[in-house]
């Protein structure tokens, strides 16, 4: 008994603690009450000031105008014989699923089929669906596992849905919502990753995978893995190809981390594996890996950012006898891959710019470059596993996403769609400088601006950055940015931080956990030479980041409060004292380090912008925005922080959308109203 009553006074003390070391700590309740009544009177604060700005709304059309024009491309997923894609406009504000013949969608004006009515259904359901994609059904595609997220988040329900009678399959799979995943073994039979009702790991992801046989239920599956609660992440796949069929667990032990197993004759095969490699894929009974760290296996001294493959079998059967794909050099990196039917695709950045390459394989690997456009950003798009057809895309600062349908085989390819530019872009340039930065590292930056910018400190200028989970940041085209912010004198930067991947796992491991401050050196390092340079001044200068981004922005202000007028801060991660605890957050511990460990706490309280924040000083008027239904980023990072600088005399501006998840917005109506709140902050900030 004096247990229990010590274990419950712990508790209590525990949580008075918390509370009194946090006050805005009842904000991390989503749902409540008195949160969403906070939200509201924030909302309305805030959408009065933005949105009663002139010009505003023709603004918000201009945008909504991009995002509904029927110009825009119809991304391409070749499944069989059909060409399906994912539409929104106008008439469909949730989105229309639909279907072409490959020869309809290369045609001027494809026919198309509606397969799933996105807003009928919500209706029928009343629930504010968004699509999330579907996973088909090898080889004839009939059927497909349809995902449908409540309002945006990251969590789904997964429903069979028979493509030919367009209808969800009554007593089909179904699986309840979650963070999870599932993969046709055949047709009558999934491998599923979700929550069983036995616990789901620390980040909130599935723990557990098993094996469904139609027919039965969830619950009673079979187990094929179980995992550990302080795993990230587990899921199983099903990789089919003409000849054979793969079975793959991947048990994600961290973000960077794990370990690969086989299924064969219904039994699990560990390979010695490092535990940072990442498989790639699967091609002419190749086993594709990249490697984040040497590995010296089978007398090869292989290299960090280096591709290698190794026989599927030879693999089974523990050898090591491992080919060399690819060896990246300082300045470039392996952006994305694809297969066709006898291809390997591989979307090479060389100096944060693309290149697109082909290797065929036959005892071992054969390269040669695809001559596609130069000097910008290439992205592969969807690929037929059957025949060597392909599609990717090609875009730039100042050159609309154009898409090209290839042949893998033959290299050659055709244009298929542009966009229309909305802007005139004969009036613009792009530059790329770099700068060194704290500790001597060259960081390369873009600059796009008026041809006949004047160098006299007086140009409003943002910055857009992101710095972590090796994710570069690439040249794009922006209708958005061209229209509200270069032609009314803006200038926009692309700034390419360490702690991305636009130089390969070198580049980003920089920036890991004790390192962090380093990707906020390079920052400052690009604010500071753009101000040397006299393209801008601290005056009119801003600063744009979501996410990781958001992170870093709030870094931005709250350590170089001086170089700074105007601070957009989206879906952001802020105080990394509770990160870990808030939804996904305990998942990202191997990129910023466990605030509950003291060696580590030590230097993440050094910039967590939320412990950071003090009274007293010069900060710009920060927006800040966020959605009530982002389940991957908590909204109560910027809830508090909007909060705690607020009650400290700081003005500041706020808007939380009630649903769009971790992307802010569900609908083209949200998007444009997102773009155009943070075009009318910029505007007023910089530009008056």
């Amino acid at each position: 008994m004096k247990q229990v009553l010590f274990f419950i006074a712990l508790v209590i003390m525990t949580n008075i603690s918390v509370a009194q070391e946090d006050p805005y700590l009842w904000l991390e309740d989503v749902d409540a009450p008195k949160s969403l009544d906070w939200v509201e009177k924030w909302n309305d604060k805030t959408l009065k000031t933005l949105t009663g700005r002139p010009g505003y709304e023709e603004m918000y059309r201009q945008i909504l105008d991009v995002y509904n024009s029927t110009d825009r491309i119809a991304a391409p997923s070749i499944y069989g014989d059909l060409i399906y894609n994912f539409w929104q406009d106008e008439d469909h504000p949730r989105g229309i699923w639909r279907r072409t013949p490959l020869k309809s969608y290369l045609s001027e004006e494809p026919v198309w089929e509606t397969v799933i009515d996105i807003d009928a259904l919500s209706k029928k359901d009343d629930v504010k669906y968004v699509f999330k994609g579907a996973s088909g059904l090898y080889p004839d595609y009939k059927r497909f596992l349809v995902h449908l997220s409540k309002g945006g988040g990251d969590a789904v329900v997964i429903r069979e849905f028979d493509v030919i009678h367009k209808i969800f399959i009554q007593d089909g799979f179904e699986i309840p919502e979650a963070k999870g995943s599932a993969s046709w073994v055949d047709e009558n039979t999934l491998l599923v990753a979700t929550d069983f009702g036995n616990g789901v790991t620390t980040s909130g992801y599935p723990k557990d995978v098993k094996l469904w046989k139609r027919g039965t239920e969830l619950k009673d599956a079979k187990y094929i893995f179980e995992g550990k609660e302080n795993d990230m992440y587990n899921g199983g796949s099903c990789i089919h190809t003409k000849t054979r069929d793969y079975q793959l667990i991947s048990n994600r032990t961290s973000f960077y981390t794990g370990v690969y197993y086989f299924i064969e004759n219904g039994e699990l095969v560990k390979p010695e594996l490092p535990e940072d490699i990442i498989w790639k894929g699967i091609f002419k009974n190749q086993v594709i890996f990249d490697l984040k760290s040497d590995w010296n296996i089978g007398g090869n001294a292989f290299k960090q950012g280096d591709m290698v493959s190794i026989d599927y079998d030879e693999l089974i059967k523990g050898g090591t006898n491992y080919q060399l794909i690819i060896r990246p050099d300082e300045r470039s990196s392996i952006a994305g891959t694809n297969t066709t039917e006898n291809v390997l695709l591989v979307n090479m950045l060389n100096n944060v710019k693309g290149e697109l390459y082909k290797y065929t394989f036959d005892g071992t690997w054969k390269k040669e470059k695809i001559d596609a456009p130069k000097f910008g950003n290439i992205s592969l798009g969807s690929a037929d596993d059957n025949s060597d057809t392909y599609f990717f895309y090609f875009q730039n600062f100042l050159e609309p996403s154009t898409l090209y349908k290839g042949d893998a085989l033959t290299g050659k390819f055709e244009k298929v769609k542009s966009l229309k530019s909305w802007f005139p872009t004969d009036d613009y340039q792009v530059q790329q400088f770099e700068v060194a930065s704290k500790d001597g590292t060259k960081i390369p930056y873009f600059v796009i601006s008026a041809k006949d910018i004047k160098y006299n400190g007086k140009n409003p200028t943002y910055i857009n950055a992101y710095g972590g989970f090796e994710v570069p940041e690439l040249p794009y085209y922006s209708a958005a940015v061209g229209t509200q912010w270069l032609e009314k004198g803006g200038v926009y930067v692309l700034a390419n931080l360490r702690g991305g991947g636009e130089f390969g796992p070198k580049w980003h491991q920089a920036g890991l956990k004790e390192n962090r401050q380093r990707i906020y050196d390079d920052y400052f390092a690009v604010a500071e030479d753009l101000i040397a340079r006299k393209i801008t001044s601290p005056k009119k200068l801003g600063i744009f980041g979501g996410s990781n981004g958001g992170l870093l922005v709030g870094v931005g202000f709250t350590q170089r409060p001086d170089l700074y007028n105007a601070v957009v801060c989206a879906v952001p991660l802020l105080d990394m004292k509770r990160y870990h605890k808030l939804l996904a957050g305990a998942s990202w511990m191997a990129e910023y380090g466990n605030p509950d460990i003291p060696e580590e706490w030590e230097y993440i309280s050094k910039y967590s912008p939320y412990q950071n924040v003090k009274k007293g000083m010069d900060y710009p008027e920060v927006f800040f925005f966020t959605s009530t239904r982002d389940d991957r980023v908590h909204p109560g990072h910027a809830r508090k922080m909007v909060a705690k600088m607020s009650d400290m005399g700081y003005k500041v501006y706020y808007f939380e959308n009630t649903e769009g998840g971790h992307a802010g917005a569900s609908t083209n109506e949200q998007r444009a109203k997102m773009a155009a709140l943070q075009f009318s902050y910029l505007q007023m900030k910089l530009m008056n």
